[in-house]
């Protein structure tokens, strides 16, 4: 049987992004569910510290068929925006949840200009994620990062939280993100990751390449 990877989110958006990934791996994704009020977010610094304190909160409420075999993912993301100094942050989903959007454009809308590479560049942020993965008493960890910059209006369709903000980069090739205004392979042609499919979304996502560099750490599920 292939290895259970239980998955610490209430997230539909991150979970799909997960099953999408790991079953490609050999692994099947399971939702551990938790109640809000039994889980806490630490005031913390950096993401690793957050995804480090949701491990060891979700120790605390392993589902009974949880076997020696199977494994427990959490995974914490948020936006950094340059020229806020970083914030959002680690802040992100509090930060989502209050001002939202809107709120973001309206804190960036001096940051315009005529010249749209120009304005990329004023208004140049990234995705981060950290995922981290509790196996048989030992914990992995993986980074993911997608660079980009916040649109002057958001664009709702698909995504969740700040993906009708956020336009990424252009990939190369190899899927390596390249500077603002340089054309390449893969490309959501200035549209933000709420105004692409899923599948397009996935090419740039910052979890997914957060869970690439987790699981290449780890032996082959099959």
């Amino acid at each position: 049987m292939n290895p259970i990877v239980w998955f610490l989110t209430g997230n539909e958006g991150k979970l799909n992004e997960a099953e999408s990934h790991l079953s490609k791996l050999g692994y099947i994704v399971k939702q551990l569910v938790v109640n809000d009020d039994q889980l806490f977010e630490p005031q913390a610094s950096n993401l690793e510290v957050v995804a480090m304190s949701k491990i060891t909160q979700a120790l605390n409420h392993l589902p009974q068929e949880f076997t020696e075999r199977d494994m427990i993912l959490v995974e914490d993301a948020g936006l950094f925006i340059s020229a806020l100094d970083g914030f959002p942050g680690v802040y992100s989903s509090y930060v989502h949840s209050t001002i939202g959007n809107l709120g973001i454009i309206r804190l960036l809308n001096h940051l315009k200009t005529a010249d749209p590479v120009s304005s990329a560049n004023l208004r140049s942020a990234r995705f981060m994620a950290v995922a981290a993965l509790w196996r048989a008493g030992e914990v992995i960890i993986g980074e993911g990062v997608c660079p980009g910059h916040i649109a002057d209006e958001p664009v709702d369709g698909n995504g969740f939280g700040f993906d009708p903000i956020f336009v990424p980069y252009d990939l190369d090739d190899e899927l390596t993100p390249l500077s603002p205004g340089i054309y390449g392979s893969h490309s959501t042609h200035g549209k933000t990751f709420g105004a692409v499919d899923f599948s397009v979304k996935q090419k740039f996502s910052h979890r997914r390449r957060a869970l690439e560099n987790l699981f290449s750490q780890l032996p082959s599920a099959s």
